[in-house]
C-alpha cells in the first residue's frame, strides 16, 4: 500500500487477529469470484466450529486490529455477503453491529482515535435475511436502536443515526450462529447467485426474491439480542410487548435433537428374499428410480457379496427425511448426482425422519431377521410381497414375527409394472387368506388415494393398507411416502427421559482412528450428557462384571454432540485400553448406576399357534430380549390358565409323569436359564424364544435374587 493509505490503516481499534479461535477479520468483502466465496465459506465452517457453532465477524478491520476506515455503504455490503454464505451453511446472524464515529479527523487533518468513549456510536441492525424488510438499501440516516443502555436513559439520551457520507468510517461486528433446524432453508441464495451479482443492490434485491424465508422471525435463538430487536420491531409496529413475547414462545426451535427423537419414526422392512426391499429402500432414499437391474439397492448395501448377490445378509438404516409440507428432501447431492447426502445433511434439512431398517429375506438370515425387529424400536413394520409371486411362507413368518410384537403393518405389493393382471390378483387373494387367519388377524385395506390414507390412520391395529407400487416406473411411490409422512409416532420414547440411563450396544468398532473404542446402538431410557467427567458402566462380559469407563464423546446422526436422551440412535465413543477392548461385544448395555447382571429370570409366556410344539422341563430355545440373544433353557414351568391347554381341573402337574407339557395357544410362567453367560434385563422387557422358527413369545416378569 502507499503511504499514505498505510498511515489511515495505523489506528488500532481491536487486537490483533488470531489463526486460531472462532474470530475472523476482513477487510472488505465484495465483487467475487465462485472460487473465493468457496473459500470464504469453508474459512467461516471453520471459524464456527472452532467456536462450537458461534462465531463472530469483525469487517473493516486488518488483520492487525487497524481500522480499516471503509465508510457506511462498503461495510454494509461485505456485512450482507457474509450473511448470505452463513445462510449456505445452515447458520443465521444472531447479531448486526454498527460502530462509527471511532476515528476522526485531527487538527492537523490526519486521521486519529476519539478521545471519549461516550461519542462512539454502537448500533444494532436487524440481519438482512433475517427481517424480511427492505433493511438493506442505503438510506442517508438509520435509527439508532437502544444498545445495552436501559430505557431509561434512552429516553434522557437524544437518538443518534448512522450517518452513510464518505466521512463516517464504520466498522462492523456479525455474530453468527449454526441453527439445526428444518426451518432453515440451506443455500436461499447460491454461491454462484451471489459471484453473479454485480452490485449490492442488485445482490440485496436477488436475496430477497431468492430467499423464501421472510418467516424467519419464528426461528428465535436464545439471544437476548433478537428478543429485544423482535420487542423494538413490535413498538415500531404499533404491537405489544406481550404479543411479540406471546409468538416467541408459540414459534420454538426444532432442533435435530428432536426431529431426531420425538419425530423420528421406525419402520422395518420385511419381505422375501426377492420382493425389492433393499431397492424400494434405495429409490425412496435416493428419489431415483431403479433401472429394473439393481441400481437403486448398490446405494444402500454394505458389503461386496451383498451387491454381487443380491441379497441383504444384515441390518442397516436408512433415513427417509421430510419437510414439514410433507416434501421428501432428496438423497443425492443437487450438484453430484453421483454423490449421496449424508445422515448429518439429511438430518439438518429435516422436518421429521422415517428410519428405515432394510432386513434380510433370505431363510438362512432368519436370526439376523428377528434380531433386527427385536432390537429395532420399530413403531411399524413394511411387509413388501412380489406380485408376481404368491406370498410364500417366509412372508407368514414376517407377519408372525411383527404381530408377535405389536407392531402395526403396511402391506406393499412391489414389481407391478409388466405384472399380469391375474398373477397379481392370485397374490392378493392368497395375502389376504394370511392376514385374516387367527394369527394375525388384520383386515387388508387398499390404499388407492389420498383420502384413503387418511381413513386408514388410528386404525392400523385392526387394518392392514395394501399399496401397490414399481421402483421403475414409479407408479405408487407419491402413495407410500405420504404414508409414511402420515405416520403417528407409536413409541414415546420422551416419557422415558426421567428413567435411569440405558443405552443397547448393537454393534461395536474397537479402534476407530483418532477416537479409540466406539459403540452404536439404541439409547432405550434416560439421558447422558458426555464428557471427560461422564462415568458409565459397559458391560457384562463373559463373567458378569462391568466395565467402569468414561464416555469422551457421542454422535448422533454423524453429528457430535454431547447430550443423548431417549429415542435416538446413537454412538459412544470410551476411555478403554486395548485389553479391555477385546471385552466388549454386541449385546452388551451402557448404564450409569451400578448395575447387576443374571444368568436366571422369570417370563410369563405364551405359545404361538402353528406348527405342533411340546414344551416341557429342560427345553432349549434361542431366546431374543431387546438387543440381548442367547440359548437358554425352561429350568422351571407352572401354568398360568389350564383351559388354554384343553385340560380338567383336577389336572396336577406334579402327578404327570412327563410334568407340565406346552402346547400351542398355552400360557405359562417360565424360569429360563442362560446357556452361555450372564446379561442384563429387567422386568418388563419383551421376549421371543424359537427353535427354527418362532414358537412363542413373552414378557420378563422377575430376576431371582
Amino acid at each position: 500500500p502507499n503511504a499514505p493509505l498505510y498511515a489511515k490503516r495505523s489506528l488500532r481499534v481491536i487486537n490483533a487477529e488470531s489463526d486460531d479461535g472462532s474470530t475472523e477479520y476482513k477487510r472488505q468483502v465484495h465483487k467475487l469470484s465462485t472460487s473465493r466465496l468457496h473459500t470464504l465459506a469453508t474459512q467461516m465452517s471453520y471459524r464456527l466450529d472452532e467456536g462450537h457453532g458461534r462465531c463472530t465477524y469483525h469487517i473493516g478491520v486488518e488483520d492487525d486490529g487497524c481500522h480499516s476506515v471503509l465508510d457506511y455503504s462498503a461495510v454494509s455490503e461485505s456485512a450482507w455477503v457474509l450473511e448470505s454464505i452463513a445462510r449456505s451453511l445452515n447458520a443465521v446472524v444472531l447479531e448486526r453491529k454498527m460502530i462509527q464515529n471511532e476515528v476522526e479527523l485531527g487538527d492537523d487533518g490526519k486521521l486519529k482515535l476519539v478521545e471519549n468513549v461516550n461519542d462512539v456510536l454502537v448500533v444494532e441492525e436487524p440481519p438482512v435475511l433475517g427481517s424480511g424488510t427492505n433493511g438493506f438499501n442505503c438510506e442517508d440516516e438509520k435509527e439508532e436502536k437502544s444498545c445495552g443502555d436501559d430505557e431509561e436513559a434512552s429516553k434522557k439520551k437524544p437518538l443518534r443515526k448512522l450517518s452513510a457520507a464518505d466521512e463516517a468510517y464504520t466498522r462492523c461486528e456479525l455474530t453468527i450462529q449454526r441453527v439445526e433446524t428444518h426451518l432453515l432453508d440451506p443455500s436461499p441464495l447460491s454461491l454462484s447467485s451471489l459471484s453473479r451479482g454485480s452490485s449490492f443492490a442488485e445482490g440485496a434485491k436477488g436475496a430477497e426474491e431468492a430467499s423464501t424465508l421472510n418467516n424467519l422471525e419464528r426461528l428465535k435463538l436464545s439471544s437476548p439480542a433478537s428478543t429485544s430487536t423482535r420487542k423494538e420491531e413490535s413498538k415500531v409496529s404499533g404491537e405489544s410487548v406481550a404479543n411479540a413475547e406471546m409468538n416467541d414462545t408459540q414459534n420454538t426451535v426444532n432442533t435435530v435433537e428432536e426431529t431426531l427423537s420425538t419425530r423420528n419414526i421406525r419402520v422395518a422392512v420385511v419381505g422375501n428374499v426377492d420382493a425389492g426391499k433393499s431397492t424400494m429402500i434405495g429409490t425412496l432414499t435416493t428419489s431415483f428410480l431403479d433401472d429394473g437391474r439393481g441400481s437403486s439397492r448398490t446405494s444402500i448395501m454394505k458389503h461386496r457379496h451383498e451387491i454381487e448377490s443380491g441379497r441383504t445378509s444384515t441390518s442397516s438404516s436408512h433415513l427417509l427425511g421430510f419437510r414439514h409440507s410433507g416434501e421428501p428432501i432428496v438423497g443425492r447431492d443437487k450438484i453430484r448426482a453421483n454423490k449421496m447426502k449424508s445422515e448429518d445433511e439429511i438430518a439438518r434439512e429435516s422436518y421429521r425422519i422415517v428410519t428405515l431398517m432394510d432386513l434380510a429375506g433370505h431363510e438362512k438370515y432368519l436370526k439376523t431377521t428377528i434380531h433386527g425387529v427385536s432390537s429395532g424400536f420399530a413403531d411399524y413394520a413394511i411387509v413388501l410381497v412380489n406380485s408376481r409371486h404368491p406370498p410364500t411362507h417366509m412372508t407368514q413368518h414376517h407377519l408372525n414375527l411383527c404381530c408377535s410384537f405389536g407392531i402395526p403393518i403396511i402391506v406393499v405389493f412391489t414389481k407391478i409394472d409388466g405384472c399380469p393382471e391375474h398373477a397379481l390378483a392370485t397374490s392378493k387373494s392368497e395375502l389376504a387368506k394370511l392376514l385374516k387367519s387367527p394369527e394375525i388377524g388384520r383386515r387388508p385395506f387398499a390404499i388407492k388415494t389420498e383420502q384413503d390414507i387418511i381413513t386408514s390412520m388410528g386404525k392400523l391395529h385392526t387394518l392392514a393398507p395394501t399399496i401397490d407400487i414399481s421402483c421403475v416406473t414409479g407408479e405408487g411411490l407419491d402413495l407410500l411416502r405420504k404414508m409414511l409422512f402420515s405416520l403417528p409416532k407409536r413409541r414415546r420414547h420422551e416419557k422415558k427421559v426421567d428413567r435411569p440411563f440405558e443405552f443397547l450396544v448393537e454393534d461395536i468398532f474397537l479402534n476407530v482412528p483418532g477416537v479409540g473404542s466406539v459403540v452404536s446402538g439404541f439409547v432405550n431410557a434416560g439421558e447422558l450428557n458426555v464428557g471427560s467427567h461422564c462415568d458409565v458402566y459397559v458391560g457384562p462380559t463373559n463373567d458378569g462384571t462391568f466395565l467402569k469407563t468414561v464416555a469422551k464423546s457421542a454422535h448422533v446422526a454423524r453429528i457430535n454432540t454431547s447430550h443423548v436422551t431417549a429415542g435416538q440412535s446413537a454412538c459412544l465413543a470410551f476411555s478403554l485400553n486395548k485389553e479391555l477392548r477385546k471385552k466388549l461385544r454386541r449385546g452388551m448395555v451402557v448404564l450409569q448406576e451400578s448395575p447387576t447382571a443374571t444368568k436366571e429370570f422369570d417370563a410369563e409366556i405364551c405359545v404361538l399357534k402353528g406348527e405342533g410344539t411340546t414344551i416341557r422341563r429342560s427345553y432349549q430355545a434361542y431366546v431374543h430380549i431387546l438387543n440381548v440373544r442367547q440359548s437358554a433353557f425352561a429350568r422351571e414351568i407352572e401354568i398360568v390358565n389350564n383351559n388354554a391347554l384343553g385340560l380338567p381341573p383336577s389336572h396336577n402337574a406334579k402327578e404327570d409323569t412327563e410334568g407340565i407339557v406346552l402346547r400351542p395357544g398355552s400360557r405359562a410362567k417360565v424360569r429360563f436359564e442362560f446357556a452361555q453367560r450372564p446379561e442384563y434385563i429387567r422386568p418388563g422387557m419383551r421376549m421371543l424364544f424359537r427353535d427354527g422358527r418362532v414358537r412363542g413369545v413373552g414378557i420378563i416378569t422377575g430376576i431371582p435374587q
